[in-house]
C-alpha cells in the first residue's frame, strides 16, 4: 500500500485553488497508468493565468485517498477553479460541496466538457457559481480576475488556431503523490504506459475529430481551430528532450492521421529536425487509411509512428451503420492486412513491427450476438493488437447518448459518471453475455473462419477499460 506524502499540509500561496480532478488515490497508487495523464486543459489555462501574473495554487483527488484530505486541502481558498469532464463530474460535484463547506462565502468556477454539453446538471449544482460553456483560453483570465462581470452560464471563447496557444508549462501539473510512483513518474514529463520507454510527453496537434460518430460528443465541445504548425510541434519537442530527456511521445489528438498537407510536412520535418526520432502513438481511422495508403505507410516506416490507435469499434457492418461511424468491415480489414505486412516486412529487417491499439465496444444497443462475434474475430485475426475493449457509455452530448438518457435506458447519472471497466451502462443490454463472450465462453463460434494461428485463446475481460 502506497503512503501519500504529506503535502496536505501546505498553507495556501495564493487565495485561488486549482483543483485537477479525477478518482482518489490516482497519483498515490493508481490501478493503471492511463491514471497518471495529465490535464492538457489545466496546463492550458493555467500556463495562460500564470504567465499574465494571476497566480493559482493546485492540488488534485487523485493525489489524495479520503475525502478528508480532500476537505482539508480545500480550506483557505477565495475561489476554486475546476475543468470538468463528464466523467469526472462526480468528483467535481462533491468537491464543490465540500469546498463551500470549508470556505462559505468562496466562489466555485467551473468549466469544461461537461459544463458543455450537459448545461442542465451543471446548473443544477448551486456550488457552481460560474459555468463557462466551449473553449476558455480567451475567457479564463477576465473570468478569473472579474467573475462578477459574467452570467452564472457564460459562451467561452477559443482561439481560431493552436498557433495563440502558448507551450504548457508542465511544471504546472501536479506531482505524484508517493515516494513509489515519484520514482516511476518522470515529472513533470509523463510515466510509461506501454507504448513506448519513458519518459513520455504527451502533446495535442489538433482539437476536434470531424466525423460525426454517434457514441462520441466531442463535436459538441468546441468548435474545429486551426491545428498546430508542425514547426511549433518539434520545436517543443526539442526544448523538452534538451531539458528533460524524452523517450517516446504521445499525441493525444483525437484524429492525428487527417489533414495530408499537415502530415506531409510532418513526414518531411520530424525525422530531419527533431532532436531525435522518438517513437509515438498517434490516433487514425481505417477509412482514412484506405484513402491515403502511402502516406500511412510512409509514416510507419520514416516517423517512428509505432503504436497506431485506431477505433475500430466494431467489426459489423450493422454495427458500425448504427454507430454513423463511416467505416465498413471491408476498411477495418484494409488497415489491419496494411499495418500487418508493414510490420512483418519491418520485422524481417530485424526492426521494431508496428502494433495497433485498438478501440473496441461492445454492449451498443441494437448489437446481436453474431456481430458481437464478428467484433471478436476482427480482433483475433489482427496480429499485432493491443485491445482497449469497453462496454459502450451513453455520455450526454452524444446524438446515441441524450437518445438514450431521453428514453430512460442510461444508467449514468452525476454519481456515476466514473468510468470503471465493468459498469452496466444502459438498460436492456445483455452484459452476462458479453463478460462470458470475453471469457472465452464462445470461442467456436468466434473462431469460425480463422486461421489455426488466430484462434489461442485469450481471457478478454483483461482488456476491458475506461469508457
Amino acid at each position: 500500500m502506497a503512503i501519500a506524502w504529506p503535502i496536505f499540509q501546505k498553507k495556501p500561496t495564493s487565495k485561488i485553488l486549482w483543483l485537477d480532478l479525477g478518482d482518489l488515490g490516482d497519483l498515490v497508487n493508481p490501478a493503471g497508468p492511463h491514471e497518471q495523464w495529465q490535464d492538457h486543459g489545466l496546463g492550458l489555462l493555467r500556463t495562460i493565468l500564470h504567465q499574465n501574473g494571476v497566480l493559482t495554487d493546485l492540488f488534485s483527488t487523485r493525489q489524495c485517498t479520503t475525502w478528508d484530505q480532500v476537505k482539508k486541502r480545500l480550506q483557505g481558498y477565495d475561489m476554486l477553479i475546476m475543468n470538468v469532464r463528464s466523467y469526472t463530474f462526480p468528483v467535481a460535484y462533491r468537491s464543490a460541496k465540500l469546498f463551500k463547506e470549508v470556505n462559505p462565502r468562496g466562489l466555485v468556477l467551473a468549466g469544461g466538457m461537461h459544463a458543455t454539453v450537459a448545461p442542465d446538471e451543471m446548473l443544477a449544482v448551486p456550488e457552481f457559481d460560474r459555468i463557462v460553456q466551449g473553449p476558455g483560453e480567451n475567457t479564463i483570465l477576465e473570468l478569473v480576475k472579474d467573475p462578477a462581470a459574467f452570467q452564472r452560464l457564460t459562451l467561452g471563447v477559443g482561439a481560431k488556431s493552436m498557433a495563440e496557444w502558448p507551450m504548457l508549462d508542465r511544471t504546472l501539473w501536479p506531482k505524484p503523490a508517493s515516494w513509489r510512483l515519484s520514482r516511476k513518474f518522470h515529472w513533470p514529463l509523463e510515466p510509461e504506459c506501454g507504448w513506448g520507454p519513458p519518459p513520455v510527453v504527451t502533446l495535442i496537434t489538433s482539437r476536434v475529430c470531424p466525423w460525426q460518430c454517434v457514441f462520441c460528443n466531442e463535436n459538441s465541445y468546441i468548435p474545429n481551430m486551426g491545428r498546430r504548425p508542425v514547426d511549433m510541434v518539434i520545436d517543443e519537442l526539442n526544448y523538452l528532450d534538451e531539458k528533460y530527456g524524452i523517450g517516446s511521445v504521445v499525441i493525444h489528438d483525437s484524429m492525428f492521421f487527417q489533414n495530408p498537407s499537415w502530415l506531409e510536412e510532418w513526414l518531411e520535418k520530424y525525422p530531419r529536425k527533431a532532436r531525435k526520432r522518438w517513437p509515438y502513438w498517434a490516433a487514425g481511422r481505417a477509412d482514412t487509411v484506405r484513402q491515403w495508403p502511402d502516406l500511412f505507410e510512409a509514416l510507419i516506416k520514416e516517423t517512428n509512428w509505432n503504436t497506431v490507435s485506431i477505433g475500430f469499434e466494431s467489426g459489423s457492418d450493422r454495427v458500425l451503420k448504427i454507430l454513423n461511424k463511416e467505416c465498413t468491415e471491408e476498411d477495418n480489414y484494409f488497415a489491419i492486412d496494411l499495418l500487418t505486412r508493414i510490420g512483418d516486412e519491418m520485422e524481417a529487417q530485424g526492426k521494431k513491427p508496428p502494433v495497433f491499439w485498438s478501440n473496441i465496444m461492445l454492449g451498443i444497443p441494437g448489437e446481436t450476438h453474431e456481430d458481437a462475434f464478428k467484433t471478436m474475430r476482427m480482433v483475433k485475426y489482427t496480429k499485432r493488437i493491443l485491445p482497449s475493449i469497453s462496454f459502450y457509455a451513453p455520455y450526454p452530448g452524444s446524438a446515441l447518448g441524450y437518445q438514450l438518457i431521453a428514453e430512460g435506458k442510461s444508467r449514468m447519472s452525476k454519481e456515476n459518471y466514473h468510468r470503471f471497466p465493468d459498469d452496466e451502462k444502459v438498460v436492456g443490454v445483455d452484459y452476462r453475455f458479453y463478460r462470458e463472450l470475453l471469457a472465452g465462453r464462445y470461442d467456436d463460434e468466434v473462431n469460425r473462419g480463422l486461421a489455426e494461428v488466430r484462434q489461442q485463446r485469450r481471457n478478454y475481460l483483461d482488456a476491458l477499460a475506461k469508457a
